[in-house]
């Protein structure tokens, strides 16, 4: 895993102190190397985690003529196969890299070679004898790709922090990204928060020929359930799962897994720990009580015999690195449990430089609480439309708080409307009251966002409408954002082998009444699971390595957040004292304000970082990460060029 970052302009060449500028602000993604190709009119910046052929892998790589050239960040987990299949055409290898088979591979298929790629990748080929630049993001989007037109031509970068470094680009707010933020915690792709920068999407390639952007998606998620036995599944996805896993594993260099308390990671460790000894880690916070993660990650561990390491972090701990958050995370994503994600690659950063985790495993075999809600509101299906919006009504005018007023009130509305993703922090109507931009009639807010996909999906039942929503923007926006970044900020190479298209090829295969059943969710994975997780782990509810905001904007954090809110500069874009009004009813406890003050706190330290500039954080390689380096790498290892220590 790498960071890349590039150049391609129309007329006029690229500076090579651009390039090193831009390759700077990534160096946390890549403390083993860096590497630059400057030719006529382009030039691409590389940071190398070394992970496969730790010798031969340097980047930018070429073809044998020098007439095509790679930037990659990711691991293609089919490239032994691929390599085999380009060796009998007729191709020559210098490396054993998945990225010298991307670019022979390209050589004999150009645009469409992102159809034959199983695996997480973000990169980048120039083909100098057309002029021509191709981006390509992967299928769910566990890699990020950002990029910018500019009147020269296009810059692209694994993070916006290097964007920001080349000549022209500016740090501004967009307001329509700040809308959507409140609503859905994070930015949904296409939009950043910046105006003018944009996320790739996920399984999206963008071919730019002389100013001219040609964007298309090359793959699609969808659910196309069969009418077969539940034992059939169950061991469909036992080995398909154990095949992901063992192609995960490929690495030059040590590997461990993350583990919270769920299914998910605990499957991914027990599948491991078949294959070799595991190093496993897991993260905890003071206060959290009967949310911990800690005590049912280590009884996991104990049973399944894996080498166990945790930590328990404090609040004043956590707001302490708050600041780093943000800045690693680019844009305002508001899920508290990215800094707990932070602290756990901290951790495991010091020790191997690749962990399995078990991202996924909940939007493709409907693992979340919520998918269970059509199921309870089935009754409301049979009502005509006008019937349905009457009772709406009338439930609209019972007292807050009364018993069956909310299930009214959710029955009554459809599912495009009452469902945008697994976060829904404010409505239109609560932003109204507090946001000073409003949206015109032009601007369709979050339905731009969600509409198309019901629309796309309009003949599927409710279940798999609400999880294909989920994969199309909660799956890449929030929980794969927050991965990639926490880790890579500590120079972590994270690997999701639920998030594998075979893996896919089965769980869309799962019918809605198999996927859920019983009240169960993930009730296949979880069968699939039985005969090498203890019950009381299969079984156990998800908790996701769980922060005590609620009670820390109470208490530890109370002073922080009210000096912050306080705060003058919250008035350009928010009425400040409807937001000190609800911290205050947080802390007297007249409501659990906690995910809506959140959501606001972390948009204006990013605001702090990136716009206003009164808080200034620096890329940097984690003490740990050096260590670690040494080790693998020898003495001096950490001298290496472009190299910045600090201590946690």
């Amino acid at each position: 895993m790498c960071g890349i970052c590039g150049i391609a302009n129309r007329d006029g060449n690229v500076e090579m102190e651009t390039l090193r500028q831009m390759a700077e602000r990534i160096v946390h993604r890549g403390p083993d190397d860096e590497g630059f190709y400057l030719g006529s009119g382009v030039g691409f910046g590389f940071r190398r985690l070394s992970i496969i052929d730790v010798a031969g892998g340097h980047q930018p790589m070429s073809d044998e003529d020098g007439s095509i050239w790679v930037v990659f960040n990711g691991e293609i987990y089919n490239y032994k196969w691929l390599r085999r299949e380009l060796v009998e055409r007729g191709h020559r290898f210098r490396t054993d890299t998945d990225t010298e088979v991307l670019v022979h591979l390209y050589e004999e298929e150009g645009p469409d070679l992102v159809g034959r790629l199983r695996g997480m990748f973000a990169f980048a080929i120039w083909d100098e004898p057309r002029r021509t630049l191709l981006l390509a993001r992967d299928h769910f989007g566990i890699k990020p790709l950002y990029y910018t037109l500019t009147p020269e031509g296009l810059v692209f970068a694994s993070e916006i922090k290097s964007l920001l470094a080349a000549p022209g680009i500016e740090a501004r707010v967009k307001p329509e990204s700040l809308w959507n933020y409140l609503t859905f915690q994070y930015v949904p792709d296409p939009e950043t928060m910046f105006e003018g920068i944009k996320k790739l999407p996920p399984a999206h390639r963008l071919i730019w020929r002389d100013g001219e952007v040609k964007l298309g998606r090359y793959w699609q998620a969808t659910f196309e359930p069969e009418d077969r036995p539940l034992p059939v599944f169950v061991d469909e996805v036992r080995e398909v799962l154990r095949e992901s896993v063992r192609a995960h594993m490929n690495s030059d260099v040590p590997r461990g897994a993350f583990l919270s308390s769920g299914v998910d990671s605990s499957t991914i460790v027990a599948l491991l720990k078949e294959l070799e000894q595991v190093k496993t880690f897991t993260v905890g916070f003071e206060g959290a009580g009967g949310m911990s993660e800690i005590e049912y990650a280590r009884e996991t561990a104990r049973i399944l015999g894996t080498d166990h390491r945790d930590v328990v972090i404090s609040a004043d701990r956590y707001a302490e690195v708050l600041p780093d958050l943000a800045y690693y995370q680019d844009e305002p994503v508001a899920d508290p449990s990215a800094i707990a994600l932070y602290f756990v690659a901290e951790l495991a950063s010091s020790d191997v430089a690749v962990v399995l985790s078990g991202e996924g495993a909940d939007e493709l075999f409907g693992g979340y609480t919520i998918y269970r809600e059509p199921l309870s509101l089935r009754m409301f299906h049979f009502l005509p439309d006008g019937v349905r919006r009457g009772l709406g009504e009338w439930a609209r005018g019972l007292p807050s708080g009364m018993k069956g007023r909310g299930f009214l009130l959710r029955g009554s509305r459809l599912l495009s409307d009452r469902f945008v993703g697994n976060a829904n922090i404010f409505s239109d109507n609560e932003k109204r009251a507090f946001v000073k931009w409003t949206p015109d009639g032009g601007f369709a807010g979050v339905k731009v966002v969600t509409e198309p996909l019901y629309e796309r999906f309009a003949d599927m039942d409710e279940v798999t409408q609400m999880q294909l929503v989920d994969i199309h923007t909660w799956l890449p926006g929030d929980i794969l954002m927050k991965a990639d970044k926490m880790t890579m900020a500590n120079s972590l190479e994270l690997r999701v082998p639920f998030l594998d298209v075979r893996v896919f090829d089965v769980a869309r295969r799962i019918p809605t009444s198999l996927r859920l059943l019983e009240g169960t969710t993930k009730y296949v994975l979880r069968e699939a699971v039985r005969d090498i997780l203890p019950e009381a782990v299969s079984r156990r509810k998800k908790l996701g390595f769980p922060v005590p905001t609620r009670r820390w904007l109470r208490d530890e954090l109370y002073d922080w957040a009210r000096e912050r809110l306080s705060d003058k500069s919250v008035d350009q874009y928010f009425d400040r004292e409807w937001l000190l009004a609800r911290l205050e009813d947080h802390r007297l406890g007249r409501g659990d304000y906690a995910r809506k003050l959140w959501t606001v706190l972390m948009f204006l330290l990013w605001h702090d970082i990136y716009i206003s500039g009164h808080v200034a954080v620096q890329p940097t390689v984690r003490s740990g990460v050096l260590r670690r380096r040494e080790r693998l790498f020898g003495q001096g290892a950490a001298q290496g060029q472009g190299l910045k220590s600090c201590t946690p």
